[in-house]
Formats: structure tokens, C-alpha cells, sequence
């Protein structure tokens, strides 16, 4: 029997796919039911019914299993039973004999799910469509050890009729698979960073990195997904702005690519059931690079402030 971790990451993958039709259905009906949360900060209709989905669905599958999602809704609000899913992906349970004894033996109470429903919501509403994503990650004992990216409007630009949609998924230990992993170019420093959210300290910190190319994308499942492709080298984010709903799932799926996901400071983040959600100092990726050499040179300024 595979492992509970397997099990809920191979229910992610169908559950994932769900919440992004409904996401694609939101758009195409054209009324987002748009809702400013604090300043650069949306939440439209679609975050909310693909949270629903997700979370119910989980539920109903994982009933003992701690869950946290980024938008605020009522507990009690009936779902659709339409979004309700619960079958379990079998590309992911062939590799369930591959599973680590401590991920394969994870009880419910060692294991947190983080959702976020919809990254990259401003993105959404404008336009921007290859920086959404749904990210379902699963901790154990506090570490990102499975995770699902899933990109709704995937392949969006091939034109009306195109299939659209495409599954990411990592288990560490397993391995990542659903994309094709590609190294950067030799001769270049290509560094991702926020689209919207940047301040001096994020500017100074990618600046210290000695960029050739600075990508600012909306979006921290679609920045890793850059990464995992080859085509940037780091993804620095000096500031307090992510939560662990946003990193949980693309920390664990580049780690099961062989990469590195840490606060800025080089710390691992914890993702236990009773830790801030808001991952204060800062996101540091790599996947091919040096990832202490990013960790040196952000500025000892920067350091200090975001430990507060």
C-alpha cells in the first residue's frame, strides 16, 4: 500500500487539474469577482472556487490531515459536489515503492498541506496567464517533501483548440517529473524576481547577484518552474512577501529535482501546522548554481533587517 504522503500527492495531481478547470471557467465567463485584500494583494472568484474544490476534496480523502489554504472562507459554505474529487493519479503510485521509510511511514499529525489555490492572481486578472498556477504542498515533521505545480493555461498561446493545462509533481527522494529539465546558459546569470512586489532591499539584493538578465515574473510557483526549465540561475526575493502556501509545493518539487529552496538568510522554512505563515527573510532558489554563492552576497544590510 503506498504511503500516506503518495497517496495525497497522487490525490493532488487529479485535484489539482479540477481546480484549474474551474479556474479557466471563471475566466471564460468573464466575471472574476475581483476583491482587493490589502494593497497588491487580489483574490477573484476563481481563487475562491478553486480553493473550495481543493480543500473539500482533500478533506473528504484526508479527513485527520491539517490543511491550510490562502483564502479566508467559510468553513460551513456547502461545495459543489461537481468539484469534489477523489481519485487517485496512477502515475504517481507506480513510484510509491521508490518512497524513503520516513515519507512512507508519515502519520496524519506529522503531515501539513499548503494550498494556494490560484498564483499569481494579479497576473490573472491581467492576462498573464503563463504566470498562474495551482500549488498543492505536503509537509512532514515541517519539511516540503511532495508538492504538485499546475498550470492551468499551459500551452494557451498555441491558439483556440489547443489542449491547455499541465501537471508538475516532486516527491523528494522520487524524483520530479511532468517537464522537461534543462541547465541554464554557461555564460549568463539570469535572476527571476518579483513582478509586483519589489522594494530597494529586492532590488539591491538581486543587484549584489551580478545578474545579465533580470526576469520579473508574477508568481513563486511560476518563478521555480523557470528554474526547473533552465531558464534562469537563481530566484532571489529579499523581502517578507511570500507565504508558505507559496513556497511549500515548489520547494518540494525542486528538491526532488535536485535543487535548493531556502530563506534568504540560507535557512531552511519550516512549514509545522503552528508556524507564521508569512515566510519573513526572504526566498533564495537554485537548481544548477552555487546556491551559497547567491546566499553571500545578498547584502549583510538586507540580512539583518529581515531577522528583525
Amino acid at each position: 500500500m503506498a504511503g500516506q504522503v503518495v497517496r495525497i500527492v497522487a490525490a493532488s495531481v487529479s485535484i489539482a487539474n479540477r481546480a484549474g478547470k474551474i479556474i479557466r471557467d471563471v475566466m471564460s465567463k468573464g466575471e472574476l469577482g475581483i476583491v482587493e485584500k490589502s494593497k497588491n494583494d487580489l483574490q477573484t472568484e476563481a481563487d475562491r472556487s478553486a480553493q473550495r474544490c481543493i480543500v473539500a476534496s482533500l478533506h473528504a480523502q484526508f479527513p485527520k490531515v491539517a490543511i491550510f489554504g490562502e483564502e479566508q472562507l467559510d468553513p460551513h459554505e456547502k461545495v459543489n459536489p461537481e468539484w469534489i474529487e477523489t481519485s487517485l493519479d496512477p502515475d504517481v503510485l507506480k513510484h510509491k515503492s521508490k518512497c524513503s521509510d520516513d515519507i512512507k511511514n508519515a502519520k496524519d499529525e506529522d503531515i501539513v498541506v499548503w494550498v494556494d489555490p490560484l498564483d499569481g492572481t494579479a497576473e490573472y486578472t491581467q492576462g498573464l496567464l503563463d504566470h498562474v498556477t495551482v500549488l498543492i504542498g505536503v509537509a512532514v515533521k515541517g519539511k516540503a517533501v511532495g508538492g504538485v505545480i499546475y498550470q492551468p493555461y499551459f500551452n494557451y498561446e498555441a491558439g483556440s483548440g489547443a489542449k491547455l493545462g499541465r501537471t508538475i509533481w516532486g516527491i523528494v527522494g522520487i524524483g520530479a517529473f511532468g517537464f522537461t529539465q534543462a541547465v541554464p546558459p554557461e555564460d549568463q546569470n539570469i535572476i527571476t524576481t518579483t513582478r509586483s512586489h519589489s522594494n530597494r532591499m529586492v532590488i539591491d539584493s538581486v543587484e549584489a547577484c551580478e545578474p545579465s538578465e533580470v526576469m520579473k515574473v508574477g508568481g513563486a510557483g511560476h518563478k521555480v518552474l523557470l528554474l526547473l526549465e533552465g531558464r534562469v540561475h537563481a530566484y532571489v526575493f529579499a523581502s517578507p512577501g511570500c507565504k508558505k502556501w507559496d513556497t511549500c509545493a515548489p520547494e518540494a518539487v525542486l528538491h526532488a529535482a535536485g535543487g535548493k529552496l531556502t530563506d534568504i538568510l540560507g535557512d531552511d522554512i519550516p512549514y509545522h501546522q503552528t508556524v507564521p505563515t508569512r515566510n519573513m527573510t526572504g526566498v533564495l532558489a537554485t537548481l544548477c548554481c552555487d546556491h551559497k554563492w547567491y546566499c553571500d552576497r545578498i547584502p549583510a544590510s538586507t540580512k539583518e533587517t529581515l531577522r528583525g
